[in-house]
């Protein structure tokens, strides 16, 4: 069975000497009182919990998976897993980062990001039951009439009851506006949901009490398209004013999805016959009220990749010191063995390493991002909120995209170091690379991302964000311009700075003549715009281990670090100007091909 150790003194490392975030919170006053040794106290337990409890049901439930019980409509997930989610109420994991007037501990968003992180390592399926109710908690916290709050927001803090999100329905995926849910509405301000919804990640199970749905639907008078769509929270079991659970609602499992991976979580078509629900938010404005889960799911599925990166590379380096095959070209390493290990290898290297910087990297981008959700929603400054946020909606679709493309290079990267042992299901390397790769299609594909990112949140604003983000770089590159050992680090960051205004500008232009343009470069240019961001946290984790170095340090942490941000630039940084290339040799190779294609 795989083995995970938590990259706990990653984590700090990025927390308090990278980031500093014990400063940020002292201008918070929601967190105030938070200090490193209780954010490093929380992470140890987690990490424990991960490994102890979410970490053994990982290869049993992908093995066993989940059944549907036709009659009752009722789903069973593995064997272990209702036990350990009950054990994770029990801890108050549930309710890490909830707001304690609904019951939660109101420790910052970081936090959680690295509880998840070392969740979604040990056990990516059994990760999603709670996982999906933090989208809804704050779905319903921002959006949520005050007797919503009060019915719901204490239950999904507990964690007695759990959250879904429903929006896809067969004939349209990405593209809500065509969804033919129906809501009907009833005299008593109630609302009858009548429609069927597909590939909803934990919609049925037993894990919890009840089920907090929210459902997109439309209203009888609705106009077509996006605009006339509606929020629904639409629970299991109806829930009477004073929180107590009523009959069963008209929502149920019609079937179990039979799926590449992620086989320990329940993929449900959802079926609702008139199902009792209310409208959160404002009629026909449910997809404003739904993109906060939504991007709250966005930026969890990146951290789901990000933590299948991890365990995929330490079981990966773990084999690779081990195993014995050929010996080295430049001489026997292990003169006591027939062969040497096969981690002196170039290429076995050059996956591990792959493996290693992307998830170094991606744990950089992702708390970086989560420290600015903190920031945009609780910093007293109002500017500082509003830039804070303009940031996060930038990096968002970059965190959901570039973390989960990456995902898929690493897994399968620390697949290829186990050879043939790789593709055998005991060692549990290719579940790795069947779990992740849902990633980078579900809550919106990564080409929709990269649409998202260069469409809307650069050519939609004139680049005003990028300018923003481009600040911060141009800062770190002016403070250790003149470092001849930042040179390294610091001098393709520059360079790409420099090259990525023009380019953006280029797209710009050629997409106002011609819009395909813009589609025909978006994949390339968001990975362009994710190496920009990686190399910025690269350069800034290199600035941190040189001045330890220097200072007398002599952790072998900060010498591994610096060795992987030098593979980084080497060896996976240079694929920008490939892109480049690419994105700016126009749309008529792709849309010019009706002979190629008929």
């Amino acid at each position: 069975m795989p083995v995970y150790n938590p990259p706990l003194r990653d984590m700090q490392f990025l927390m308090h000497e990278v980031f500093s975030v014990t400063d940020e919170f002292k201008a918070i006053p929601k967190y105030e009182d938070v200090d490193a040794e209780t954010i490093n106290a929380v992470l140890e337990e987690a990490g424990k919990f991960a490994v102890e409890v979410a970490l053994p049901l990982n290869v049993s439930g992908d093995t066993e998976g989940c059944t549907l019980d036709i009659k009752t409509h009722e789903v069973t997930p593995p064997k272990g897993f209702k036990q350990a989610y009950a054990q994770f109420v029990e801890g108050g994991w549930a309710a890490l980062s909830c707001d304690p007037a609904y019951g939660g501990q109101g420790l910052p968003f970081v936090v959680n990001q690295c509880l998840y992180e070392m969740l979604n390592s040990a056990n990516q399926a059994w990760t999603m039951y709670p996982g999906l109710s933090h989208g809804a908690y704050e779905s319903l916290y921002a959006h949520g009439t005050d007797a919503q709050k009060k019915l719901y927001l204490p239950k999904l803090t507990s964690g007695e009851w759990t959250g879904t999100m429903c929006l896809t329905e067969s004939h349209c995926g990405t593209d809500l506006g065509m969804l033919r849910t129906r809501a009907e509405p009833q005299a008593d301000g109630s609302y009858k949901l009548t429609g069927n919804k597909i590939f909803i990640s934990a919609g049925e199970h037993d894990l919890a009490a009840n089920i907090v749905h929210l459902v997109l639907a439309r209203l009888p008078d609705a106009p077509k398209g996006s605009k006339g769509i509606s929020l629904f929270v639409v629970p299991k079991f109806n829930v009477s004013e004073d929180g107590a659970m009523g009959s069963r609602n008209g929502i149920y499992c019609g079937g179990l999805e039979h799926k590449m991976g992620i086989h320990g979580n329940a993929t449900c078509q959802m079926v609702l016959d008139e199902a009792v629900g209310s409208m959160v938010g404002a009629p026909n404005k449910g997809l404003a009220a739904m993109f906060v889960m939504m991007n709250a799911a966005r930026l969890g599925v990146g951290n789901q990749s990000l933590g299948l990166t991890e365990v995929a590379f330490q079981n990966a380096l773990a084999y690779a010191k081990d195993r014995t095959q050929m010996r080295s070209l430049t001489g026997t390493k292990a003169k006591d063995k027939p062969a040497d290990p096969i981690i002196v290898h170039a290429d076995v290297r050059k996956m591990l390493l792959t493996a290693k910087a992307y998830a170094e990297g991606g744990r950089a981008m992702s708390i970086y991002c989560t420290l600015l959700l903190d920031r945009e929603l609780y910093h007293p400054d109002e500017k500082t909120r509003k830039d804070a946020g303009e940031i996060v909606a930038l990096l968002t679709p970059i965190v959901k995209a570039f973390l989960t493309d990456n995902g898929h290079i690493s897994t399968n990267a620390c697949l290829q170091v186990f050879g043939g042992h790789g593709y055998i299901k005991e060692w549990g390397m290719e579940q790795f690379a069947r779990d992740n790769r849902i990633n980078m299609i579900y809550e919106g594909t990564n080409t929709i991302q990269s649409l998202d990112l260069l469409g809307r949140k650069i050519l939609g604003n004139n680049g005003a964000t990028l300018k923003k983000f481009g600040k911060l770089i141009a800062a770190l590159i002016a403070e250790e311009g003149v470092n001849e050992k930042m040179a390294e680090f610091i001098n393709p960051l520059a360079i790409l700075a420099e090259q990525m205004s023009k380019f953006t500008t280029e797209i710009g232009f050629k997409g106002m003549q011609n819009p395909d343009e813009v589609g025909s470069a978006a994949v390339d240019y968001l990975r362009v715009a994710g190496h920009l961001m990686f190399a910025y946290f690269w350069a800034r984790m290199a600035q941190v281990a040189l001045r330890e170095i220097a200072n007398g340090n002599t952790d072998p942490f900060y010498t591994a670090k610096l060795q992987t941000g030098r593979f980084y630039f080497a060896k996976l940084f240079p694929e920008t100007a490939m892109l480049m290339r690419t994105a700016r040799s126009g749309s008529s190779a792709l849309m010019d091909t009706e002979a190629a294609l008929a």
